[in-house]
């Protein structure tokens, strides 16, 4: 498919964002100061494009 759609892209926009890591100040937030946790462990959806279909 060539060309996309405005609508289907900002669907696919979206899920790409959603499955980026949390943001690194908000270990110490979440779990308190000195824990040492991978940001990814936190972050909500977690999916990859070679396992999971999106249905966008």
């Amino acid at each position: 498919m060539a060309i996309k759609w405005l609508a289907k892209k900002k669907r696919l926009a979206k899920k790409l964002d959603q499955t980026k890591w949390a943001p690194f100040w908000t270990v110490p937030k979440k779990y308190g100061p000195g824990k040492k946790i991978h940001p990814g462990r936190h972050t909500t959806i977690k999916r990859s494009w070679k396992r999971t279909r999106t249905r966008a």
